[in-house]
Order: C-alpha cells, then sequence, then structure tokens
C-alpha cells in the first residue's frame, strides 16, 4: 500500500511539472530614439504608473538588475531594472518631468514590450 502511495505521489508530481508554465523572464533590454525595449520570453503582467514625474514599470518576472541611460529630445533619460518582492521594476527617470505610453507584441515567440518617453 505504502508502495502504491509513493508511485501515486511521483506520477502528480510529474504531471505538476509538465503542466507548470515556464516564468516569464526578462532577456534584454535595448534602448531606442525615444525610450526602451524589453524583450521577455513571454507575456509578463504588468502595471505601469506615472510617479512624480518619472515612469515606473512592474512586471510579475524574473531577471538580473541592469542600468543605463539614453536620450530623449536630446536630454539623457536613466532607466534601471531592479529586483522587487513582487517582480521586477523598470524606472525611467529624468531632469525634467516624463510621460510614457508602452505597448507590447508578440515576436517570433517572444514579448516585445515597447515604451515611448516624451517630456511633460
Amino acid at each position: 500500500m505504502g508502495s502504491l502511495a509513493i508511485v501515486g505521489l511521483m506520477v502528480g508530481l510529474m504531471i505538476g511539472r509538465l503542466t507548470t508554465p515556464e516564468p516569464v523572464e526578462l532577456q534584454r533590454v535595448e534602448t531606442a530614439a525615444d525610450g526602451v525595449v524589453v524583450w521577455f520570453n513571454s507575456e509578463p503582467k504588468l502595471h505601469g504608473e506615472h510617479i512624480d514625474g518619472a515612469v515606473a514599470l512592474l512586471f510579475d518576472a524574473q531577471g538580473k538588475a541592469a542600468s543605463g541611460q539614453l536620450k530623449v529630445n536630446e536630454k539623457d533619460v536613466n532607466w534601471r531594472v531592479r529586483k522587487t518582492d513582487a517582480g521586477l521594476l523598470l524606472n525611467l527617470v529624468a531632469a525634467r518631468p516624463l510621460r510614457g505610453i508602452w505597448s507590447g507584441e508578440a515576436v517570433d515567440d517572444r514579448w516585445r514590450l515597447e515604451i515611448h518617453l516624451h517630456e511633460q
């Protein structure tokens, strides 16, 4: 009876492992002419806000921390990805208030999120 319980448990674990979706992972961040392009292996859950002139996007995903700089209207904008308890947080900050518009789409079995920035 005990061996049947162990076999049933093992089969259940294998089925659970096969049906669990692959975790969403940040693959890379690219700078564009007026913003950034963020690539994921699949579509993440996303929450975005404009906070005190900065653009903040929270992704339910895994990945590495990163940072960089880009130019919008020939002025510097700093971006930073950091890990939080809720996932990955992308902050876009400049010396003047920013507004952002983001849109995502599936491209070649990956997810591309484009964030376009402009001055407020």
